[in-house]
Parts: structure tokens; sequence; C-alpha cells
């Protein structure tokens, strides 16, 4: 039985004459995206929207939660005033578990680390309606695709892998925990009218190449940027030749691009999974919207008409791709990654070999990756790199547990972690940390330096599972399978064939021990309960409200230099245990920035004092004394993920505004929503002239405009003046989050 069938029944009732009045509003055919947000709007428009400008009120239909995340996402919830969530949620525990030495043992250490936040967010998900995903049960992503997610529906999720979604059709978009209290409060979620990307696919995978293939091949063509403020949707022939699961791959990564979010249009391969993982009901009723749910039939007469950019991709000729290190789109196509070893001086010993995690966990990834370690095996080779496996589920685990994958997979070297993102997030416990540079490879979405294992020295390249499987039997980031011999334990040479796999259990799945615990019938007799003197939780108190004035004189605690994404803002690993405990977590501020001035990571002078400390502790030194300061960065600042942590953090310690030459999407958003100032240099360039020692003023607040810039005056130390001029976002609406000290403050006013 599909969870809220009668909800999605309702949306799809009104789903065609929603979709009709879209259709003569811009008087032509619509995409697929159009029809999802065009019924998703909280009132139907009398214009059309204009792509990358209009801002539209959205009433997306669920929301989703990791522990990191939901932790501060329900703080602020308990503090907006609400009896339960106006849209069904879940919180899922995926993210406070420690990889170290395998799966029972990693489970266990973690429910007795985290048992006040476990307990914490069952009792509160208890309290409002909200069902709760015990640890162990699985990572968000696939849990919400095996369970949730929904041809033709909208969700947001407080994770930047939300997107994982469409791969069953689904728009689905990662937030941070502000927006998702906004839905879950009944209030309507704000987002600037997408752009469109439209990726269209033809031919079909084969041999060694995998829908992880495909993704890595727009990231490189897109870049991190390339996709912000756009959703992408893919089409085509070759679209509907790839599975659900690997949709949902493809979808998944589509983070890394900065975009909105990804998404296919319906076809038969998300049948298959309905019906595969028990929602035969709801495959039944998507049947009988089949032909609405994609792409009106004259959008293929000419498609570029309807996408603001078009991506062709012949699958046929695509090549397996190893992406890396420190930056998720340098593409590499593997006949060329021996070439990209010498030239760069890339370790070629692989250290670790990891496969797994939301993006590449499902029962079609396991079944290929054993296939190769199969025949591997009687070919007499085992694997030459430590070898690690995450299971997305417990329901993939169990199965895979049953139908013997999981056993060829030990048996060749490989370890079973928990059903958790571990590694993939920095919560990994790395028993053999070399102090050289060294090399792994993982099948995971994100690959920024530190991000796996915390060492600087480690180089992360993504590939598929079956690659990554491949290269951990050969111990070498050299090997082609495609092309290179392997010498096994005679001595004989031997060569791997292309992998294989079903793309769903022909058993069906084993559920295992799901872990769900439903919400109270009457949650208002549960008492949420946060010590005093936790050091885990803390319950929050209201920003104060702006005061009226512009911002004078302030100094920069710090300049950025390069790629400042969340991770180097807030970092995750041994840090996500403070996620519910804000003034604790502060303390990991900007330690992973680089200082443009110094080159320092994570240090900065206090320009009254003299004294160079971590910024943490300057920003608290001028937090003591009442002094506001600003942040200046770079291009595409706060990419990566979803963490809003990023954003209340600077806000907790004192900040007034983040000045960078381009923000990604999701962090901007999360800046406004916390009572922040995100602004963008009008001149890039204007970057350069920022000094340490400098005072900065912003004018032009009390006479705020839309689309009006603001202007700031840099005073430098030896008294010569600099003047220019700054862009904003905000609209009237988000203005008034700034005014009120944060879009929470409004709603508790209510």
């Amino acid at each position: 039985m599909t969870p809220n069938l009668d909800m999605i029944k309702k949306i799809y009732a009104e789903f065609q004459s929603k979709v009709d009045h879209a259709r003569k509003l811009l008087g032509r055919p619509l995409t697929y995206t159009e029809k999802i947000l065009y019924t998703h709007l909280c009132e139907l428009p009398t214009t059309p929207l204009n792509r990358g400008k209009d801002y539209a009120d959205l009433a997306p239909d669920r929301v989703a939660m990791q522990d990191a995340t939901a932790q501060m996402a329900l703080l602020q919830f308990m503090s907006a005033g609400k009896k339960t969530t106006a849209v069904p949620s879940t919180v899922h525990c995926d993210h406070l578990i420690q990889a170290q030495i395998g799966a029972e043992e990693d489970l266990q250490r973690a429910n007795t680390e985290n048992k006040e936040v476990y307990d914490f967010l069952e009792s509160v998900s208890q309290k409002y309606g909200i069902g709760f995903w015990k640890p162990g049960a699985g990572i968000i992503h696939q849990v919400v695709l095996e369970n949730y997610a929904f041809p033709g529906g909208m969700m947001i999720g407080t994770d930047s892998h939300t997107p994982n979604a469409g791969g069953l059709g689904m728009i689905a978009i990662g937030v941070g925990g502000a927006d998702a209290v906004d839905v879950m409060a009944g209030m309507p979620w704000e987002l600037k009218w997408p752009k469109l990307i439209g990726v269209h696919l033809t031919g079909k995978l084969s041999g060694w190449t995998s829908p992880k293939d495909v993704i890595l091949k727009v990231a490189g063509l897109l870049t991190v940027k390339g996709g912000t403020g756009a959703i992408v949707q893919y089409f085509g022939e070759g679209a509907k030749s790839i599975s659900c699961t690997g949709k949902g791959t493809i979808c998944n990564m589509g983070a890394e691009i900065g975009a909105t979010t990804s998404l296919f249009p319906f076809d038969e391969s998300m049948v298959r999974y309905l019906k595969s993982t028990s929602r035969e009901d709801l495959a039944d009723l998507v049947l009988t919207m089949k032909n609405i749910l994609t792409d009106d039939a004259e959008v293929y007469q000419d498609y570029s008409k309807y996408f603001d950019q078009v991506i062709e991709i012949n699958l046929s000729e695509l090549e397996p791709l190893l992406n890396g290190p420190f930056t998720p789109d340098l593409a590499w196509p593997i006949s060329k990654m021996k070439d990209a070893i010498k030239e760069n001086g890339y370790p070629e010993k692989l250290s670790v070999a990891l496969i797994g995690s939301c993006t590449n966990s499902s029962y079609e990834d396991i079944d290929r990756s054993a296939s190769i370690a199969k025949q591997a095996l009687a070919k007499g080779l085992k694997s030459k790199a430590q070898f690690t496996i995450t299971p997305g589920s417990e329901q993939v685990r169990a199965t895979i547990e049953r139908d013997g994958q999981l056993k060829i997979l030990e048996d060749l070297g490989g370890v079973i972690l928990a059903n958790a993102c571990g590694p993939c997030i920095g919560m990994w416990k790395r028993m053999d940390m070399p102090s050289e540079k060294n090399t792994i490879v993982t099948s995971f979405n994100r690959n920024f330096a530190k991000r796996n294992d915390g060492n600087p020295n480690t180089l992360a390249f993504v590939a598929s599972p079956e690659i990554t499987t491949a290269l951990a039997i050969a111990g070498s980031l050299a090997f082609n399978p495609m092309t290179d011999e392997l010498v096994n334990e005679a001595g004989e040479k031997v060569k791997l064939d292309p992998p294989t796999g079903d793309e769903l259990p022909k058993k069906g799945f084993d559920k295992g021990n799901d872990g769900y615990v439903p919400p109270a019938a009457d949650g208002s007799t549960v008492n949420v309960k946060v010590e005093h003197s936790s050091d885990r939780l803390q319950l929050l108190q209201p920003f104060a409200p702006w005061d009226g004035n512009d911002i004078e004189d302030v100094p920069v605690l710090l300049k950025a230099k390069g790629k400042c994404t969340t991770d180097h803002i807030s970092m995750a690993g041994p840090w996500l245990k403070y996620r519910g405990h804000l003034d604790n977590i502060s303390n990991n501020m900007f330690i992973g920035a680089t200082n443009a001035y110094s080159g320092d990571t994570g240090k900065v002078k206090n320009v009254f004092s003299g004294e160079v400390k971590s910024v943490p502790e300057v920003a608290r030194e001028y937090k003591a004394s009442n002094t506001g300061w600003v942040v200046v960065g770079d291009e595409n600042y706060g990419e990566g993920s979803s963490r809003e942590h990023a954003a209340l953090e600077p806000r907790f310690l004192g900040g007034r505004a983040i000045i960078v030459k381009s923000f990604a999407r999701i962090h901007e958003t999360n800046l406004k929503k916390q009572g922040m100032l995100p602004l963008t240099f009008v001149n890039p360039s204007d970057y350069d002239l920022i000094k340490e020692d400098d005072r900065v003023t912003i004018k032009g607040l009390k006479e705020f405009e839309v689309g009006k810039p603001f202007t700031l005056i840099v005073k430098h130390s030896d008294g010569t003046v600099d003047e220019f001029q700054l862009n904003h976002t905000f609209n009237e609406r988000q203005f008034e989050w700034f005014k009120a000290g944060s879009a929470l403050n409004l709603i508790a006013k209510g």
C-alpha cells in the first residue's frame, strides 16, 4: 500500500485542469517540468511566469529531512507555534553513523553515542505528526525513492541530493531547514521560476558504461555552476532505456552542477519500480495518467523552442568517466586516465575504493558490481585496494544478502558498512590515514578536498560502482577494464568481462527490518525534552530584527580565496554531532576556508588587536564587542550541501553580510532566511580591492527597492576610499525576512 495515496489521488484529479490552464496561459504546449511547476502553484497565475526573473509561491506535497539537518529544522519548527505539520513529512537517521569497522558494530556505536539526538528526533516526530526512520533504515534519498516518490509530485528535502526522487518523475528540491519549516507550517514556498536545461539522450548504454557516466559527462560539460537557477530535464529514447534507479543516480548528482533539480518524464521503468517496491496501487493509478505525465508531443518536434539550453548525448558512444580530484566536474574519460595521471602527478596506486551512498546503492548497482566480483574470484583475483560497500537501505541490504551479492563482495575482500551515508559525507574514521598524497575512488557524488576522510592529501575521484569495483581489483587508478589485462594469483593474464545485472530483484524485495516508526495518533501528550546542560541540543533564541540603519564601518572577518563550499564554511564529519547546538557547532565556522591575505586555512587577523586566531574565535571577539562584520568570497560561493548551518553560524556570530562574485542557489536562500545580506559585486574584479584592514559600509538598506543595487564604501587603512555597487536578489517578501531578523520570526508572529 502506497503511503499518502489519497493525497496523490487528489493531486492527479486536479492535474489535467491545471495543465490545461497553463497551456492556455502560455499559448503553447508544455514540457513535463512546466506541468509539475504550474500544477503546484499556490494560485494559478493570470500571466506567464518569466524564467530566471519572477518568484513563485509553490505548494510542495511533502517534506523529507535527514537527521543532521532535521535537528535545526525541527528546533525552528517548534518555535513556529504549530500543532502538526501541514504536509506529510519524514525524518531519516542516516548522517550520524560513523563508518569504522563494519555495519553491526558501527550502528551499535552510533545508537549509543547519538541516543540523545535520536530520542529527540523520534519524540519531536511523534509530537508533530512526522514519520520517523530509525538509524540503519537507510539513506534518506533511497528510502524516499522506495516509499514516497511519485511521478508528477513535488517535494522539498533538507539535503542537496533530494533530486534523487527525479528518477521517479518527481520535482524534488534540496533546501535549507527554514524552507522546510515554511512548508511544514503550511506557508507558501518561494522559488525563482527556473530556467530549463534539456538533456536529449539517444542510443543505449552498454558494456562498462552506466547511468553514472551520464551525469559525470553532464558535470564535465556544465561545470559546478552551469545548472544554477535551472531545472535539468532528461528526455528522448535513450532516457527510456535507463532503469528507474539509474535515473535516480543521474538526478541525484545534478546537485553537483548547481541545478535546482533534475528529473525524467514518466516511462515504463517507473511502473516496474513501483510494482517491485509494493506500490502496485500507485502503479495502476499512474498508468491512467501516463499521457499527461510527460512532455506534450509537440515539444519533441522542436525541443530547442522549449528549453533554454539543450545538451545532446548519444549513450551508445558514451565512455566511462572518472571525475576529480577536488571537484566533481573535472571529467576524465577512462581511456585518458593514464595521461591525466602522468600530466598531473596523481598517485596511481589506489588506496581505497568505496561503492554505495545515496547516489549508487540500488539493487542494480550492487548486482552489477557483484557480477564483476564473481568473475574476478573465478579468475583468481581479489581486491588489491581496501574495498567498502554501503547499501542504500535496509530493503536493499536484506535483498542482496538473500540473493548472495553481499557474500560475493565480501569474498572479494569488501567490508559491508551500515545503511548510512558514512564516508560520503566525511563520517569515516579511516584507519589507514596516510600522510602523503593518496588516491581513492568512490561511487559517491562529491570529492571536495577533505570531504571523505578529512585528509587534504587524499585525492578523490568519482566513478560508477562498476568502474570503482574494477579499479579496486586492479589496485590502480590507471587501470582500464575495457582494454587492460590483470595478472591473477597463478601468474596468468586475465581480462574482466563487462558487468551484468538485474534492474530489479527477480524474487522481489525483502524489506528486512525497515525501522519505520509512525507518528503518534495524538501528539499533544508527547513531551519533547531538550536538557539545558546538553552539548548536542540547544533551544533557539530569535535573532534580533534589523535596527533600521545602514551597516556602518564594520571589519572584514574573512576574504575567502577560491572554492568556498558549505563544507568549507561548516564542516561535517565529527562536527555533525553538534548540528542541534548552534553555539557549539559555530566553533567550526570557516575553519576550512582559505584566507586570501595569508593563504592560511581557517585563520584570520583580529583587526583591532592584531592577533591571528581561528575564524570563529575572532568572530566571537567581534560579537562580544557588539561589532558586526562581513565576509568576502569568490565564485559560486556556498556550493555543495544544503546545510543551513553555513548560514546560521555567521548570523549567530554577528555577521551582517556575505559579499561575493556569485552564489550557489541554496546557500543564497539560506542566508536570506536567517536575516543575512547575500550580495554580489556588480563588477567581480572589485573583489581584488578589498584589503585585510578595511572598514566597509553598506548603504541603501533604508531605501530598499527590488532590483536597485546597494552601495559599498570601503575605507582603507591608508585613508583612501573605494566605492562601488553591490547587486542583490531580494524581493519585497524576502526583505521582510531581513527586517524581521529571520523568516522564522515572521512565521512566529503569524
